[in-house]
């Protein structure tokens, strides 16, 4: 079997389109079909329904696509196994969720440069929806996710559950309000949130849609200070963790709101595929130093 055959067919696979596979692979369109077919001709099996749009695997495409990516990442772990210093090379693509960046840009990552130093360390920031895709299309070997409290990852994926996380609701300094609210006086504003795919934002809708009450979104924000700025302004009601509130410059303009029966939380988990191969060490220190990260934000 040619190995340069099986990576064009995964690549097809992973984008969806020859076209994409071939602007992964730096190859001609024609050079990846021709790939294609000299895999289907050595196997002797269709491995590509070719009426679909995307391209999608058949059955047999489908158990090669499955073998042939193990037998890659097995390669990849020979060649690293037998280089004369042992040391685990390559790239390691990790993805992170905003929520997790502060904790998993600092500690976590260089506990894992500091044991793997000659490791490519290729950090891609998204929501977790999108990076449950790309570990499941094996364009990341590993992220770092938020989901709402009691929703698992997939089960054809790998999963470390690294605990709840709290956050608190806050508004401007002089907005006034009850000591304490529920959910019905929170209905009635406007919500300084993240963009749609915020594990929080899901968590919320859900319990404001079980209470058929509205969920409504004032402003779409990414950045978190920009966020806070725009509530501190009387923008509307944001969501915070307890530490990026203590950190904020401008956290002596902002209020915390107490909610009554409501303490919303999302689970951040570790995410992979099986198998980890010569990625299942960083992967592992990875996955410690961020747990310790998040217990001493959860602690402060």
């Amino acid at each position: 079997m040619n190995t340069h055959d099986l990576v064009a067919f995964v690549a097809v696979v992973e984008t969806g389109s020859i076209v994409a596979a071939s602007a992964r692979l730096n190859l001609t369109q024609p050079g990846v079909t021709r790939r294609i077919q000299n895999l289907e001709e050595m196997l002797g099996a269709q491995l590509l329904d070719r009426l679909s749009k995307p391209l999608k695997p058949t059955p047999a495409g489908y158990e090669a696509y499955e073998q042939g990516r193990r037998l890659l990442r097995m390669l990849d772990d020979l060649k690293s196994g037998v280089a004369n210093d042992g040391v685990v090379r390559g790239e390691f693509r990790l993805g992170l969720t905003p929520f997790l960046s502060e904790a998993g840009l600092t500690g976590p990552l260089d506990a894992v440069r500091a044991e793997f130093p000659a490791l490519a360390v290729r950090v891609v920031s998204g929501w977790s929806p999108h990076h449950l895709e790309a570990v499941s299309r094996n364009e990341l070997d590993a992220a770092a996710i938020c989901l709402p409290d009691g929703t698992a990852p997939p089960a054809e994926l790998l999963a470390d559950d690294l605990g709840a996380q709290p956050v608190v609701f806050v508004v401007a300094r002089d907005m006034k309000t009850p000591k304490s609210v529920g959910l019905e006086w929170l209905s009635r504003m406007g919500w300084v949130i993240n963009q749609d795919g915020c594990g929080f934002r899901q968590t919320l809708k859900r319990h404001f849609d079980a209470a058929h009450l509205p969920f409504t979104v004032a402003v779409e924000a990414l950045d978190s200070e920009l966020r806070l700025s725009l509530v501190a302004r009387g923008l509307g009601i944001g969501l915070v963790t307890p530490v990026a509130l203590k950190r904020s410059p401008i956290r002596n303009r902002l209020k915390i709101v107490r909610i009554e029966d409501f303490n919303p939380a999302v689970r951040a988990w570790i995410v992979h595929r099986p198998p980890a191969g010569r990625l299942a060490r960083p992967i592992e220190v990875f996955r410690e130093a961020l747990n310790r990260e998040l217990q001493a934000l959860v602690r402060a």
